[in-house]
C-alpha cells in the first residue's frame, strides 16, 4: 500500500511539474497542472499518516469537478478560470477539514459502524454518490455535445479533437464508482467491514498515469479569440432568407472556385476569415439552406474530387495518394468517409468504374 501511494504521489507531482512547465500553456494545462499538485497532495498526505490515517480518501471530490473543468475547458473554446468556479471545491475541502476537526479514524474498514460518527460517514458516502452522478453526467453530455460540434467546426477529425482518452477515463471512472457502490452494498447486506483502500488508490494511480500521458500530448482544439460585447450580439441575430442566400452562394462560388478543401487542415474558422463571414452564420446556412453539417459538405466535395481521380484511366497515383492529393490525412478517413458516402470502398469503386468502360468498349 505504501509504495503505490509513493509512487502516486512522484507521478503525479513530476506531471504536475511537466505540464507547467509546457510552453504556451493552455487554460486547461494550467488546470490540470492543477489537479495533478492537489492529486499529490492527497497521496502525500496518505503516505505520512498511513497506517493511521485519520479518514477515508475524499480524492473523488476533487476529481469529479477536476475531470468535468478540464473536460469544458478543451471543448469550449471561449473558457476562463473565473474565481466562482472555486465553488466546485467546497465539498472536497469541507470533508478534508472537518475529517481533521472531528479526528474521524480511518473509515473504510468502519464505515458502516453505528458509532456516534456514523452520520458523517453517512452523509461523506450520499455527497460523493451525488458528486458521481452529476460531475459523469455533466462531463458525459459535454463530451457528447463536442462530437457534435467538431463536424461544424473541422473538415478532419483525429483522435485528440475527439478526446477520446477522456471517454475512456469517463467509462473506466463509472466502472470504479460501481465497484464501490456495490462494495458498500455488500457491507450493508453481509454486515463485513472489508477495506476497499488498496483498490481505490490503485485506481487513483491510473488516472494519476492517464491524465499526466494523455494531458501532456493534448493540444488545444480550437483557436482562442476574444471577442468584444458588440460581436456576440450580433451573433444572436437570425439571418433573413435573402442574406442566407446571399451567404449560400458566396460559400459555393468559393468553393468550386479556390477548391479550399484539398487542404486538410480546412476548418471553419480559415473559410470565416476568408469569406468575410461570422462563424455562426455559416453554420446556419449550411444546416439550414444546405442541410449538412462542415464535416459533410467538405467531405463531399473530397470524394467527387476523389471519383474524377479513379475514374481516370491515365492517373499514375496510388488509391491511397489519391485520397492525400484530395485533401484526406490519413488512410483510414479516407477509407471510412469515402465508403460512408459512396457505399463503396475506393478500390471497389475504381473496379466498378474498369467494368463500366469494359463494357462500352
Amino acid at each position: 500500500m505504501e509504495i503505490i501511494v509513493w509512487v502516486g504521489f512522484s507521478q503525479a507531482l513530476f506531471s504536475g511539474i511537466l505540464t507547467s512547465s509546457k510552453e504556451g500553456k493552455s487554460i486547461s494545462d494550467k488546470l490540470l497542472s492543477a489537479w495533478l499538485y492537489l492529486l499529490a497532495i492527497e497521496f502525500l498526505t496518505f503516505a505520512i499518516m498511513y497506517p493511521n490515517f485519520i479518514f477515508l480518501t475524499n480524492s473523488f471530490l476533487l476529481f469529479n469537478p477536476a475531470l468535468y473543468l478540464y473536460t469544458c475547458s478543451l471543448t469550449n473554446p471561449s473558457f476562463k478560470i473565473r474565481w466562482s468556479q472555486a465553488a466546485h471545491l467546497i465539498p472536497y475541502l469541507f470533508f478534508k477539514i472537518s475529517s481533521w476537526a472531528i479526528k474521524e479514524p480511518q473509515s473504510f474498514e468502519t464505515f458502516f459502524v453505528h458509532d456516534d460518527t456514523y452520520w458523517y460517514r453517512m452523509l461523506f458516502g450520499i455527497c460523493g454518490i451525488i458528486s458521481w452522478v452529476v460531475y459523469l453526467t455533466l462531463t458525459s453530455i459535454v463530451l457528447r455535445r463536442h462530437r457534435k460540434q467538431l463536424r461544424n467546426e473541422f473538415s478532419t477529425i483525429d483522435m485528440f479533437k475527439k478526446i477520446g482518452w477522456i471517454m475512456f477515463i469517463v467509462i473506466f471512472y463509472i466502472m470504479y464508482c460501481f465497484s464501490v457502490f456495490l462494495w458498500g452494498l455488500l457491507n450493508i447486506i453481509y454486515l463485513t467491514n472489508e477495506s476497499i483502500t488498496i483498490f481505490n488508490y490503485s485506481v487513483l494511480l491510473v488516472f494519476a498515469y492517464v491524465f499526466g500521458f494523455y494531458g501532456l500530448k493534448q493540444r488545444d482544439i480550437f483557436v482562442r479569440k476574444e471577442t468584444n460585447g458588440g460581436e456576440e450580439k450580433n451573433g444572436s441575430k437570425l439571418l433573413s432568407p435573402s442574406e442566407a442566400e446571399k451567404i449560400r452562394k458566396k460559400l459555393l462560388t468559393y468553393i468550386e472556385k479556390e477548391k479550399p478543401y484539398l487542404n486538410p487542415d480546412l476548418n471553419m474558422t480559415f473559410l470565416s476569415e476568408k469569406l468575410k463571414v461570422q462563424k455562426h452564420y455559416l453554420t446556419e446556412v449550411l444546416n439550414k439552406n444546405i442541410g449538412k453539417n462542415f464535416f459533410q459538405f467538405v467531405n463531399e466535395y473530397r470524394i467527387d474530387e476523389v471519383k474524377k481521380l479513379l475514374s481516370d484511366q491515365n492517373n499514375p497515383y496510388s488509391i491511397e495518394a489519391i485520397g492525400y492529393e484530395c485533401g484526406f490525412n490519413s488512410k483510414s478517413t479516407f477509407f471510412s468517409v469515402f465508403k460512408n458516402i459512396t457505399g463503396q470502398t475506393p478500390k471497389e469503386y475504381q473496379m466498378s468504374i474498369k467494368q463500366e468502360n469494359n463494357n462500352t468498349v
